[in-house]
């Protein structure tokens, strides 16, 4: 006993609350109305009342077990920080690699690989207007190119993440590298970082390169070949990132990428896949908004409702297929070309929410990201904030650090309700693919963007140097980065050689092998990699699959 005396004659919660609220109401006059960004009200102060400690066990749990509120590992950041995993795209292959070893020289823990535009649209860089090369991704089009970009990286000791839609070249040629340095595919850990297809058909028009059905049958390929050939890598990563930064608020953004990965488990299990097999490799790769709160809610809410589908639907056993696993990338969309500077202490906010949220591993903005591709100093500054935050500020210390705050977890449980009334919309519809190919998630998008982006007009919505707190010199002078333009040229003209050196019957017997798993019933993908490895080329492979199972032509919604 503590010796302290009971006060009995405290008042009870209820009429605490109701005085001050009397006497908010009289100080604060009239109030304003503040709703979050999923449109969910957020009051002046949170209580007991809101959420009690009572909920415990059927809200948080520890971390590590059902219903993984509090994170998916026992030991969470306390035992293991997030993955550093900077993004980089920009240049020749040599200038990615320049860029990747300074990066992981300055505590970056794995790579990511964003392929020049021109490789998103499907084709090669002979193909392309020299200007436009390099500039916002490299120009990655065969297995030398990969090789050269991976110099010197250790690819069987840290993990890499291809931003590649399908047909997934880039992993492809991944493969290539491997083989030619004698590193059997089981050490090869990473992401296929781009494999959702619903994403880009829906909000990333340029990454959509073949049909629906053409996509869908690919996706699965992919999915059955890494399970049986590359087993350490993770061939579904659900891109909830592309709906977030096209319109959709948090609660659609999270409703809308766990309706697709129930999509993506079906097609899998209905093709004779193991449940227990594929959910351990299923990923998620999301946007991190300045709604910091929201931010934290959002990835807490999806984690518990992702460990009661993998079990209640699809029966899944395994713990590590209960695992909501997710890497987060600091919003763009959030970034300014007014006032850039003022995009560090955006980036960090989003960080942080990122890092209460309990990420696996994430990508910062450059500041500059607004206006070109980071430079050098930028991308410095993006990973020293992710150090700082870990090592100065000690974020790592304590493990959900929110969790039981009244407000976090009343704000957890109404985003819970709001992405399972996104979830039910789908689910109504027949699915994510029958919902996408009816308009339904394109036109919630568009809703939800044309609703903020008037919030911003009016100015109910501040961003700051944007509608409020403007300077007469809004656009700070900072530099930015274009790729060499002779040694893009050199490139091209390196990249033409290599094609007309090539045996040419090599190539067209790949190319005809691909073509006719296409039509048939042989595993596309594998084809794919075969491909790759006998030279043929990023643009080629995709213009014989767009021949055989149509070219992308993403629905457009009024």
């Amino acid at each position: 006993m503590s010796g302290k005396p009971a006060n009995t004659d405290a008042p009870d919660l209820q009429s605490q609350e109701a005085n001050w609220r009397a006497r908010y109401d009289r100080e604060i006059g009239q109030d304003r109305t503040v709703i979050n960004r999923s449109g969910i009200e957020v009051r002046p102060l949170y209580t007991p009342l809101d959420w009690s400690e009572n909920r415990y066990g059927q809200d948080l749990g520890m971390p590590g077990e059902p219903p993984y509120t509090r994170g998916i590992y026992n030991t969470m950041h306390r035992g293991r920080t997030w993955t550093q995993r900077q993004l980089i795209g920009l240049g020749t292959p040599e200038d990615y690699n320049e860029r990747v070893r300074m990066l992981l020289s300055q505590g970056a823990s794995a790579i990511s690989l964003l392929p020049c535009n021109s490789g998103f649209r499907g084709i090669d860089c002979d193909e392309s207007p020299i200007p436009l090369l390099g500039t916002c991704g490299t120009v990655i089009n065969t297995v030398d190119h990969m090789d050269a970009a991976l110099d010197g990286v250790e690819i069987d000791k840290i993990s890499t993440a291809m931003n590649d839609p399908t047909p997934f070249t880039l992993f492809a040629f991944l493969l290539g590298v491997a083989k030619r340095r004698g590193i059997p595919f089981d050490k090869i850990t990473g992401t296929a970082n781009q494999s959702d297809y619903i994403s880009h058909y829906v909000a990333n028009h340029m990454f959509y390169r073949l049909s629906q059905p053409g996509a869908r049958r690919v996706f699965v390929d992919h999915v059955k070949f890494c399970r049986e050939n590359v087993p350490n890598w993770n061939p579904v990563s659900v891109v909830g990132q592309h709906m977030q930064q096209a319109g959709a608020t948090p609660a659609e953004t999270m409703g809308l990428t766990l309706s697709t990965a129930i999509q993506y488990a079906e097609d899998c299990i209905n093709a004779g896949m193991d449940p227990d097999n594929i959910l351990p490799r299923f990923t998620y790769f999301f946007d991190i908004s300045i709604s910091f709160f929201e931010e934290v809610a959002k990835f807490r809410a999806g984690r518990r409702i992702w460990a009661r589908i993998t079990k209640e639907r699809f029966g899944a056993k395994d713990p590590r297929s209960w695992r909501f696993k997710f890497h987060g990338q600091t919003s763009g969309v959030d970034l300014t070309q007014q006032q850039p500077l003022n995009n560090i202490a955006r980036v960090t906010a989003q960080a942080i929410a990122g890092i209460f949220g309990g990420l696996q591993s994430m990508h910062t903005d450059g500041f500059d990201e607004a206006l070109a591709c980071p430079t050098e100093a930028s991308a410095r500054i993006a990973v020293a904030t992710q150090n700082i935050l870990r090592e100065e500020a000690h974020l790592c210390d304590v493990i959900d650090p929110l969790g039981g705050s009244y407000y976090v977890e009343a704000l957890t449980n109404e985003m819970e309700e709001k992405i399972l009334e996104v979830m039910e919309v789908i689910e109504n519809a027949g699915g994510m693919y029958a919902a996408v190919d009816q308009g339904i998630v394109q036109r919630m998008i568009g809703k939800s963007a044309f609703k903020y982006q008037n919030r911003i007009e009016t100015g109910a919505e501040k961003v700051v140097g944007v509608n409020c707190y403007q300077a007469e010199d809004e656009t700070q002078e900072v530099e930015t980065y274009r790729p060499k333009r002779a040694a893009m040229e050199a490139q091209v003209a390196a990249f033409k050689e290599f094609k007309a050196s090539r045996d040419q019957d090599v190539v067209r017997k790949a190319l005809d092998s691909l073509a006719r798993a296409a039509n048939g019933s042989e595993n596309v993908y594998e084809q794919v990699v075969d491909s790759a490895l006998n030279g043929v080329t990023h643009g080629e492979i995709i213009a014989c699959l767009r021949g055989e199972l149509g070219f992308g032509h993403p629905q457009m919604v009024a």
